[in-house]
């Protein structure tokens, strides 16, 4: 049932309009690393991101947006025995960086739109500090959720099989 819903949650995300970069994707890929069976926690939130990619184009940075995102669910591995609200907010707060950090790199390098060189980097990650701005928040507000909605639930939430 979790992984259903966080695909649903996903797709439907990236889908409908809603605030640039206000998305629950990172917070996603952070609970699939808590949650699901390792055998497709990183699957998970990477098909969310192929399905909706499907729909919206295709684009030069899907490597590095599909990748970041399979990475955060791979590093949140380690929260699977530490599921307090004090990790969480930590990790949501490292995952969105690490996305930024990567999905911006991968802009700097095959969009064109910066020249190849230190002070074009730059300029790159400067330019997207309001995206991240909102990708951070995001994240942060999607996974607090996630976390008391999975603490509140009547049945104990174990890592789930698919």
């Amino acid at each position: 049932m979790l992984v259903y819903g966080l695909l649903i949650l996903g797709i439907a995300s990236r889908l409908f309009v809603h605030v640039p970069n206000f998305s629950p994707v990172i917070a996603i890929a952070l609970f699939s690393g808590m949650y699901v069976d390792k055998k497709y926690a990183v699957w998970l939130p990477v098909v969310l991101m192929a399905v909706t990619d499907m729909i919206l184009g295709w684009h030069a940075t899907v490597l590095y947006t599909w990748g970041s995102i399979g990475l955060i669910a791979w590093f949140n591995f380690y929260l699977r025995d530490r599921k307090t609200t004090g990790n969480v907010v930590m990790s949501s707060l490292l995952s969105a960086t690490l996305f930024y950090v990567f999905t911006n790199l991968g802009v700097w390098l095959t969009s064109g739109m910066y020249p190849m060189d230190a002070r074009g980097l730059v300029d790159c990650y400067a330019m997207a500090v309001p995206f991240f701005r909102w990708s951070l928040v995001s994240t942060v507000v999607y996974a607090l959720v996630l976390h008391k909605v999975v603490q509140m639930s009547l049945v104990k939430v174990q890592t789930v099989k698919i």
